[in-house]
């Protein structure tokens, strides 16, 4: 399980976290969703060590992060826009992120799936942005996490990845890892999530399941029921 414990976070005049606690459900779903601005990746980076909060305590399978890095190799993760050195081939690449985890990896049944072998020897400035993330994808999940954090793993793919992306979702959850998300496609999210938490200016605005979400503001999909919470917002 990840925990969030009254996590607050400002940089310079700016409060970007504002008291956030909530819990990742061990083997579930569960998407974090917010406007631009709403503080979506600053968590996701404090969990990952990458920012650290002014105050307020993270915990991952009980354990209080504190700095140490050993904790992530029990994550996979897809960043929000990865910057990798363009002159680097997909296959040198895969083989760069490979040695530095002492896990054994499965790219390549990841990398038919997603029909990436013709790309292997193509250097990544030359690949579109679709195909990129799909190397994205493979990089998040090759190691067999117990936690995958998914950054807008959506961006640029075509239908026929974007369905295969929520199969492979569909199988991890089933083998039991925990899955976080961020995502603005909520039809996506609305397919693939079990809970949602609603982030608007630093505040957790609503925790709980879609279903539950959807009845709370009489609504008939996850797109309307988070305009109704912003439009109560600023009424």
């Amino acid at each position: 399980m990840i925990e969030f414990k009254n996590i607050k976070k400002r940089f310079g005049e700016l409060e970007v976290l504002k008291g956030i606690d909530f819990d990742v459900t061990q083997g579930k779903v569960t998407a974090v969703l917010g406007p631009n601005g709403s503080g979506k990746t600053t968590l996701i980076k404090s969990l990952l060590g990458m920012v650290f909060p002014d105050s307020g305590n993270i915990h991952l399978d009980g354990y209080r992060l504190n700095g140490k890095a050993d904790y992530r190799n029990k994550i996979g993760y897809l960043p929000q826009i990865a910057r990798f050195p363009e002159n680097l081939t997909a296959r040198e690449l895969l083989k760069m992120v490979s040695s530095v985890r002492s896990t054994g990896s499965n790219e390549v049944e990841l990398l038919d799936r997603f029909g990436l072998e013709s790309y292997l020897d193509k250097k990544l400035l030359h690949l579109s942005g679709g195909t990129r993330q799909k190397i994205n994808i493979v990089m998040a999940l090759m190691f067999d996490s117990d936690y995958l954090i998914l950054d807008e793993p959506t961006t640029g793919l075509d239908p026929i990845a974007l369905k295969m992306l929520k199969q492979v979702i569909e199988e991890q959850k089933a083998a039991g890892k925990t899955i976080l998300i961020t995502s603005h496609i909520l039809n996506f999210v609305e397919e693939v999530a079990d809970e949602v938490v609603f982030l608007l200016e630093g505040h957790i605005h609503y925790q709980g399941s879609i279903g539950k979400l959807k009845t709370a503001t009489n609504t008939e999909d996850l797109e309307s029921a988070i305009a109704h919470i912003m439009e109560d917002k600023d009424a």
